[in-house]
């Protein structure tokens, strides 16, 4: 991969392999070690300690929000305090019933299994997971034509914790059937500073308080992207300073990453950009966009458009995107409106 593939959105989503020992030593073993998240982690201690109480099978759970929040290691945390295991997969994975079935029969009473991107599981699988999240059983088929005949398996009582990035692609009888449905949502920059200083206090990299304040600055809300400028910052301290992270040094490092002091990278900028020299501020269709920046439409509508909405750059409206006058500044253009026309242009 060549250096322009590491820069701004390519480089802070990299995924940090699991297999990592020191990456994996970077999330919240506990709750009290959880960073944010205030309304959901109170919601989830209620939830675990009664049922750490009366000895029984916590309640199904739904976790959903953007990608990096927390919701894997979420359900680790839950795991740890119930002192049950967890096992995970992901929906693509589970493409057909007998997957499904081998997953679940492997369970033991009280044991959690995590599914993540729960919303891409395949609808024949879907609805054999309603009876084992109510009843702890599940029906299949055996054989084809006049042979086949239906299996009906007893299940462990388990815990269903699934995590998904696109809560609304979940049909409703699968959402009715989570006791609990949680959001999480972009960090602030005083937790996300607090994650930081963890993180490198994890990773033995000196830093200072505005380092780590600049750091957290930039990680668009998203303590996977911190932890990921983490990684180059300290790198790049090493190798063209005296290893210690200050303000300076993460802005360097940051602006190498081609990532400014609002978080927005180049594609986001392009976006903008085109939007506002090519449909005149929009509103404009997201497919269009796409093409025109050269990116699919699903990493453009998952990755970038969730930060510049949730920072007021973008508006999303019945007609398609529309830069808001926030958005228009970051272009550098100025938008005018005609009175006599009613016609848009910039300068």
């Amino acid at each position: 991969m060549n250096e322009e593939q590491l820069k701004g959105k390519d480089f802070m989503d990299q995924s940090i392999p699991p297999s990592n020992e020191i990456d994996a030593a970077l999330r919240p073993p506990s709750f009290a070690d959880f960073t944010g998240q205030k309304k959901t982690l109170e919601r989830l201690e209620v939830m675990v300690g009664a049922a750490c109480t009366r000895e029984e099978p916590l309640k199904h759970i739904l976790l959903c929000g953007p990608p990096g929040l927390g919701k894997t290691t979420l359900a680790h945390i839950i795991g740890r305090e119930m002192n049950r295991e967890v096992r995970v997969t992901s929906g693509p994975v589970i493409d057909k019933p007998g997957d499904l079935a081998g997953l679940l029969t492997n369970l033991q009473e009280g044991d959690l299994l995590f599914i993540d991107e729960i919303h891409r599981i395949p609808k024949t699988v879907e609805e054999y997971l309603y009876s084992a999240m109510e009843d702890y059983r599940i029906d299949i088929m055996i054989d084809q034509g006049p042979n086949a005949r239906s299996v009906r398996l007893d299940i462990p009582r388990f815990t269903l914790v699934g995590a998904t990035t696109r809560v609304g692609l979940l049909t409703s009888p699968m959402r009715s059937r989570f006791t609990l449905q949680t959001r999480l949502d972009y960090y602030n920059r005083d937790d996300l500073t607090k994650i930081v200083l963890r993180s490198c206090n994890l990773l033995d990299c000196e830093i200072n308080q505005a380092g780590a304040d600049e750091i957290a600055g930039r990680a668009r809300g998203t303590p996977r992207i911190a932890n990921n400028l983490i990684h180059f910052a300290r790198d790049f301290a090493q190798q063209r300073a005296n290893g210690k992270i200050s303000r300076e040094i993460a802005n360097e490092a940051l602006e190498l990453l081609e990532i400014d002091s609002r978080g927005l990278d180049e594609m986001d900028k392009r976006i903008l950009r085109i939007i506002a020299e090519n449909y005149k501020g929009g509103p404009v269709g997201l497919g269009t966009v796409a093409v025109a920046v050269g990116e699919e439409e699903h990493t453009l509508e998952e990755v970038n458009e969730p930060f510049l909405i949730q920072e007021g750059y973008l508006k999303r409206t019945s007609q398609g995107r529309m830069l808001t006058s926030k958005g228009w500044k970051i272009t550098g253009l100025s938008e005018i409106q005609d009175p006599n026309s009613g016609q848009t242009t910039f300068i």
